[in-house]
């Protein structure tokens, strides 16, 4: 390592224009999981650049740039998703999705971007001694059988060996420049559950000659909150929601079936297995009181995001020493929402941490956009993180 200062917010300044560019680039062409083929190139294209050596096509569309210095036996890996969402933007900016009915919703085009601008700090002030292996990971947001997951099935951490693993998601709600932290569990697992209510149809004027799937569905909507309020203990936090219901397809109709579909959060292994057990038997027994079958598909997620002590104690100290402590959350309360990264914290020790996005529209809306501000942040920080870590 050279005799050189640690990186700053100063050092990438020159830096941004070009990435404003990229960040924008990628927004206009978003693509959606297990399609991400031109991001991908675009990713490998610019690490060659830099000098990392490239490896591409690591659970489908994965990239992982890796650059060795100097002496030293440790290595870090650095995670950033890269795929879309098929959602239609109405965020009205000269860049807006080119791709209908796609858009990058979530910021991982940001993710991406300020991976990059680390990557290219790193390459030119060559400041550690050690590996660093930039992970440029697809598919973050299918919900199973995700990017992550096959990436480690692909051998991820056996071709590039990692002590320890960091990754950042956006945070809306929070000031540009703000980085917040957690140790333990951090973000919720979650599972998807799909119903069928197998009923009987008929007239409407008739009821009585039918079994009404859309009365058993309606019904189920609430009793399925008694799981929450009166099977998991009030200290435990967990989230039942129902997101869609489909039945029939004219008014003068009781139709033959009826569908729900299910997200089930929690933040506890114990608890997420009696969700599916008591969820399971009040959809049966509650079908059946109307005389319904129910066909149940309880399909598991992604798993809770456990943060390790010593590894966020780290991520959080380089935070404090880049922005200062004012603008460092160290004990962020936890978050509902899921990420496949806990499938990496499950294999090594690291942190999963959030950089505050503005006032921003919530992630996954049609409005939201990632702020352009926060990639001389999101850049210094990861840069800062590898030189602190691969110190001699």
């Amino acid at each position: 390592m050279n005799n050189k200062s640690l990186c700053t917010i100063a050092d990438v300044a020159d830096l941004i224009p070009e990435l404003r560019k990229v960040r924008q680039h990628l927004h206009q062409h978003p693509e959606l999981s297990n399609e991400e083929s031109a991001t991908a190139a675009l990713v490998a294209e610019r690490l060659a650049s830099l000098g990392f050596q490239v490896t591409t096509g690591i659970g489908g569309f994965g990239v992982v740039g890796t650059m060795t210095l100097g002496n030293g036996s440790r290595s870090i890996g650095i995670r950033a998703d890269m795929d879309a969402l098929p959602i239609t933007e109405q965020t009205g900016v000269s860049y807006a999705s080119q791709n209908p009915g796609k858009m990058h919703a979530c910021g991982h085009d940001g993710h991406t971007t300020m991976l990059l601008g680390a990557a290219e700090q790193l390459a030119r002030s060559k400041n550690f001694s050690g590996t660093v292996h930039l992970i440029f990971q697809p598919a973050e947001e299918i919900g199973f059988n995700s990017g992550a997951e096959r990436m480690l099935a692909e051998q991820l951490f056996e071709r590039f060996p990692c002590d320890a693993v960091y990754g950042l998601h956006n945070h809306p709600g929070y000031p540009v420049g703000k980085m917040m932290f957690r140790s333990g569990p951090f973000m919720a697992a979650c599972d998807t559950v799909n119903i069928t209510i197998h009923g009987k149809g008929g007239h409407a004027a008739r009821p009585h000659m039918t079994v009404d799937p859309i009365l058993v569905a309606g019904s189920l909507v609430v009793a399925l909150q008694s799981v929450i309020s009166r099977n998991i203990d009030p200290n435990e936090t967990a989230v039942v929601t129902i997101g869609s219901l489909h039945s029939g397809h004219a008014a003068n109709v009781i139709p033959e079936t009826a569908r729900l579909e299910m997200s089930v959060r929690s933040f506890d292994p114990q608890v997420r297995k009696i969700l599916e057990q008591r969820i399971c038997q009040l959809v049966d027994n509650h079908a059946a009181g109307y005389g319904a079958r129910a066909e149940i598909e309880y399909v598991p997620g992604y798993p809770v995001l456990v943060n390790h002590d010593k590894e966020t104690a780290f991520a959080t100290e380089v935070a404090k020493d880049l922005l200062g402590e004012e603008n460092v959350i160290d004990n962020l309360p936890p978050i509902s929402g899921s990420e496949d990264f806990a499938y990496f914290l499950q294999q090594k020790p690291g942190c999963f941490l959030r950089l505050g996005n503005g006032d921003s529209a919530v992630l996954h809306n049609p409005a939201y956009n990632f702020n352009d501000e926060s990639l001389s942040f999101g850049a210094a920080y990861w840069t800062r993180l590898v030189e602190r870590y691969l110190a001699d």
